[in-house]
């Protein structure tokens, strides 16, 4: 079959047909090219288990011969296929046993009866738990024919497994793309010889046929290698193709530090920043003076001192006569940096507006004629920013706290709102360095790695709730002030989860009775919120009962005690937020984990809560538990997840391919060489088409 059959449809594969390969699209799969690079999701080592016993997992794979079979009717819906197979390596029988659910309109044990019955040679592929084994009885999975073709793609060997969908089995899979690898002599290496010789990696096709049914465990790594080097190749590329596009462009406006703005706020915060802050903002500073447009992502442990450096950036917009937009991802979050910003910018001639879908028509109405009018210096909102009918006189800058919430688009759609603009991310989740240079590779990094003066230590116990409220109670008895946090408002019968509501009222008049305790929760009017935050700010407030609405923005330096309830269901990267809502003075701080993790990863996570505060090192654990799609919010918007890659395993892999990557263009800025031709292709396929992010035009 030629080049082209690699574009022919998966329906032609044999097995497959158009009602099943409707099926198979739902996986992404239409062609048998797109088989190919569907990558297994893990491997099972199925060669023969030797004897006398069953590895720790219970995974058996034997064959023999059939000695006797029969069916075992019983009285429930559940009847047993038994027979006795005579297997030559263990020099002894075992019995083999199926189990079926029984119908009144047809015999289950029809086809077992013809296949599995005396003198056939099958393999079977089963669980046995070590009594069981001393039973020598098996639990049958799945089984085939010694004299069956397909078997080879299945026992004897090492086996990919694939993650499937309704109607389209694993098994199936397996040899659909043993069908399509047929043709992958055919598939073309996107790689110029000279890397691949260079990196001393596998042809394409090599690779394809040992990642899919490798011989060894070393030729499967091999194999891995080689593909996850081309995934991370081309994604780099993409990452310093928009990067040297950006800076390539003029902004055509320029700032000057004209401190009339700027020194009155520093002299104004109450407290002096810190090294880390003072060189973020000259760095900072720096990009927003230069010809190109800034594309810098500010990172920092909680505390550290983000939005002060934020402000201080809008500052320098502002001072110069331009606008600016600080986007947050949730209306709560918009809120409370509002309100920060209020209070930071009080004694300043700087005008700010709220933009949430929460404003009424005529708020709306005014909000956004003071954007187009220039009456609005500092818009603070969620994505009601981006929205069709919001524009701007003059955005210079625009600030996106909490960037994993928002997708490559929804960047990409806020500097759309005006010519070229200067663009700062922040992030409170410290990324480790080979994940900020696979997902924002475009952007140049600043590292708040200081703590202002005055933190706290927080000492974070995994604890009782009668433990916990005993301190919240000792703590507001000595003029402190505690958070409780729960993880939803409302009770309800699918969860069984602690609600903010019913416990607040349960508190009121029990644990906490005769304290000034009030509840805050995302359902409520930005007023009412607005009001809870400033009491529990000024100290009219002894404990505020809340839902994760109080994950970021809030701080307040007289709160000493976080109690989180049903701690195991919250994310580590959340748990290490909330924690920060606390030892924000030089008070002795606590965290109470409430929880009775039944997971491993949920007790992984209380564990690692209680061992350390180092963000960084919590990025990572986070990173090992949930994968970077879920860290960046990449899963939910289905954008730039790796097929093959491993951003912890690769890490040495993909500084080589960021490395190639910035030789190659050098040498070839668009890629335009005839080496180089396919490897563009794919990129304009990917990168441009799909998400946008590159111009090979």
């Amino acid at each position: 079959m030629a080049v082209g059959a690699l574009k022919n449809s998966v329906q032609y594969l044999k097995g497959v047909g158009p009602k099943r390969a409707v099926q198979l699209s739902a996986l992404g799969l239409s062609t048998v090219e797109d088989l190919l690079y569907y990558f297994p999701r893990s491997w099972e080592d199925r060669k023969e288990t030797p004897p006398p016993r069953a590895p720790e997992s219970g995974h058996v794979v034997l064959k023999g011969r059939v000695v006797r079979a029969s069916a075992i009717f019983t009285r429930g819906s559940i009847s047993l296929y038994k027979c006795t197979l005579n297997v030559p390596s263990w020099g002894d029988t075992i019995e083999a046993v199926w189990f079926k659910r029984m119908s009144r309109r047809y015999d289950v044990f029809q086809t077992l009866k013809a296949e599995v019955k005396a003198g056939a040679d099958i393999w079977i592929v089963g669980r046995a738990q070590d009594s069981l084994l001393k039973l020598k009885e098996v639990q049958v999975d799945e089984y085939y024919g010694l004299d069956d073709p397909k078997a080879g793609f299945h026992v004897g060997r090492i086996v990919p497994v694939y993650a499937a969908t309704e109607g389209v089995s694993t098994r199936q899979l397996r040899e659909w793309v043993a069908q399509a690898l047929q043709e992958s002599d055919h598939a073309q290496d996107l790689l110029p010889r000279a890397l691949v010789e260079k990196r001393g990696l596998l042809a394409a096709p090599q690779a394809l046929r040992g990642l899919h049914f490798p011989r060894s465990i070393a030729e499967m790594e091999e194999a891995r290698k080689r593909l996850a080097y081309e995934e991370l190749l081309l994604l780099e590329l993409a990452w310093l193709l928009k990067q040297r596009q950006t800076k390539a462009g003029t902004k055509g406006f320029a700032y000057e530090l004209k401190r009339h703005l700027l020194t009155p706020f520093r002299q104004h915060l109450g407290f002096e920043l810190t090294a880390a802050q003072k060189r973020v903002i000259n760095e900072i500073f720096g990009d927003m003076q230069a010809h190109a447009p800034m594309t810098r992502m500010l990172q920092g442990d909680v505390g550290s001192g983000k939005t002060v450096v934020a402000v201080a950036a809008l500052l320098l917009a502002v001072e110069n006569g331009y606008q600016g937009a600080f986007m947050a991802p949730t209306e709560i979050l918009a809120e409370q940096h509002y309100w920060t910003l209020t209070k930071f910018l009080k004694d300043l001639p700087v005008r700010l507006r709220l933009v949430t879908s929460r404003l009424k028509p005529k708020e709306r109405a005014e909000a956004l004629a003071a954007l187009r009018d220039g009456t609005c210096d500092i818009a603070i909102g969620t994505h009601a920013l981006i929205e069709g009918d919001v524009a701007f006189k003059d955005l210079r800058l625009a600030v996106i706290d909490e960037q994993h919430r928002f997708g490559v688009r929804q960047r990409s759609t806020l500097r759309q709102k005006g010519p070229p603009m200067d663009l700062l991310i922040m992030t409170a989740t410290p990324i480790p360095r080979t994940l900020a240079l696979a997902m924002f590779g475009d952007l140049d990094v600043s590292t708040l790695d200081e703590m202002p003066p005055g933190r706290a230590q927080i000492l974070t116990t995994h604890g009782t709730e009668e433990e916990a409220f005993a301190r919240v109670r000792q703590q507001a008895q000595e003029g402190r002030q505690a958070y409780i946090v729960y993880p939803i408002i409302s009770e309800s019968s699918r969860v069984d989860l602690k609600a903010a509501k019913a416990e607040f009222e349960r508190l009121k008049a029990g644990a906490l009775a005769g304290l000034r305790t009030e509840l805050i929760h995302g359902q409520m009017s930005g007023t009412q919120k607005t009001k809870i935050m400033e009491a529990f700010a000024r100290g009219r407030c002894d404990v505020l009962v809340a839902t994760p609405v109080v994950e970021v923005g809030m701080d307040i330096p007289n709160a000493t005690v976080m109690v989180i309830q049903n701690a195991d269901r919250f994310g580590l990267a959340s748990l290490h937020q909330l924690r920060g809502r606390v030892g924000r003075a030089g008070h002795a701080s606590e965290c109470w984990l409430v929880a009775d993790p039944q997971t491993e990863a949920a007790k992984r996570r209380i564990a690692v809560l209680c061992e350390t505060a180092d963000g960084f090192r919590i990025g990572e654990e986070d990173l090992k538990l949930r994968g970077p799609g879920e860290i960046l919010g990449t899963a939910q918007h289905g954008e730039l997840s790796l097929a093959i890659a491993d951003l912890f395993r690769d890490a040495e892999i993909q500084a080589q391919a960021r490395a190639d990557g910035q030789e190659m263009l050098d040498a070839d800025p668009k890629l335009a060489a005839p080496q180089n031709a396919a490897l563009r292709r794919r990129l304009v396929d990917l990168y441009q088409n799909r998400w946008h992010m590159v111009d090979l035009a």
